[in-house]
């Protein structure tokens, strides 16, 4: 049985298996939670990351945690928001996807960041409610592949959408 979780908290600070990474088509680093990834994994994230040959907007690529406590990360491309049914699809590749490298690496805790708001304009209802949506259709499909699924939020409003919807 998978637990989900909702906590307020610095994603880089949480002791799971991976970690996911909200980070731009290049991932070589940028601001928000894709800059603060970088800064304390450390620079070897970064040269892993010159590898992978970026990533397409709801693709999902797996690189290791270097310096944090998770021994992976798993980074996504989320979309900008347009209209709601381009972009709902979209940000639902960005978790689907992510579970499915996660299952094929054997991990069993996981820990995913709000993805596509801030500056990807994304609504943090609507965001929250594809998260939510979409991680209930994976475990549904794959009932004990995970223990824990967290929603590492920033702000106490994001917290209280999700544990409301949860």
């Amino acid at each position: 049985m998978t637990k989900l979780e909702v906590k307020k908290v610095d994603i880089t600070t949480l002791n799971v298996d991976c970690i996911v990474n909200t980070a731009n088509s290049t991932l070589l680093g940028g601001g928000g939670v894709d800059g603060a990834i970088h800064r304390e994994a450390g620079l070897e994230l970064l040269e892993e990351c010159k590898t992978l040959g970026g990533c397409k907007v709801g693709e999902a690529k797996i690189t290791k945690g270097y310096n944090l406590s998770s021994k992976y990360i798993i980074h996504t491309v989320g979309p900008f928001y347009s209209s709601q049914e381009e972009s709902e699809e979209l940000l639902s590749d960005c978790y689907y996807n992510s579970l499915e490298v996660a299952r094929k690496n054997n991990i069993k805790s996981i820990a995913f960041p709000c993805i596509s708001i801030g500056v990807f304009k994304y609504p943090k209802d609507e965001a929250a409610k594809v998260a939510i949506n979409t991680i209930k259709r994976y475990i549904k499909e794959y009932p004990d592949v995970f223990k824990k699924i967290i929603f590492a939020v920033f702000e106490e409003l994001d917290l209280n959408i999700y544990n409301k919807l949860i």
